[in-house]
C-alpha cells in the first residue's frame, strides 16, 4: 500500500478548492476571459478609431452615439479595465512584501481601476446619450 504524504493545505482550502494563495484559480480564469475578450473589442476599438480620423466632430459624434459602437466601446472599457486591475493586483500581491504597503498599493489599483473606467463610460454615456436629448 502506498503511503500517503500529509497535505500543507488546511482543512478549509480542500473544501473550498483554493491554491496557496487562497484565491484559487478564479482570478487565472478572470484573466483569461478578459484577455480572450479583449481581442475582438480591441480590433472593433481600432476599427471605430479608424472609421473616426478625417471626420468633423459632429460626424465623430454622431458615430460614437449609434448604439451598437457605444455598447462594444462600453464593453471594452469594462473588460480592459477588469483585466487591467487582475493584472496589477497578480504583480502587486506577488512582489510586494509588506503587508501595510500591500494593502495601499491593493486598494490604490481598484480605486484607480475604478475611476478610470467610470470617467471613460461616462464620457461614452454622455455622448451616446446626448443625441437622444
Amino acid at each position: 500500500m502506498a503511503k500517503t504524504s500529509p497535505s500543507l493545505r488546511t482543512a478549509r482550502s480542500r473544501v473550498k478548492g483554493l491554491g496557496a494563495s487562497g484565491h484559487g484559480a478564479g482570478h487565472w480564469w478572470q484573466q483569461r476571459v478578459t484577455a480572450a475578450a479583449n481581442v475582438p473589442l480591441m480590433i472593433a476599438f481600432v476599427v471605430v478609431i479608424a472609421m473616426m480620423a478625417g471626420r468633423p466632430y459632429p460626424e465623430a459624434v454622431a458615430l460614437v452615439s449609434h448604439p451598437l459602437v457605444a455598447l462594444v466601446l462600453i464593453l471594452a472599457v469594462i473588460s480592459v479595465a477588469l483585466h487591467m486591475r487582475i493584472g496589477m493586483q497578480v504583480v502587486i500581491e506577488d512582489y510586494v512584501q509588506d503587508k501595510g504597503l500591500k494593502f495601499a498599493a491593493l486598494f490604490a489599483n481598484t480605486a484607480y481601476t475604478v475611476a478610470v473606467a467610470a470617467a471613460c463610460l461616462y464620457a461614452i454615456l454622455r455622448v451616446s446619450l446626448a443625441r437622444l436629448v
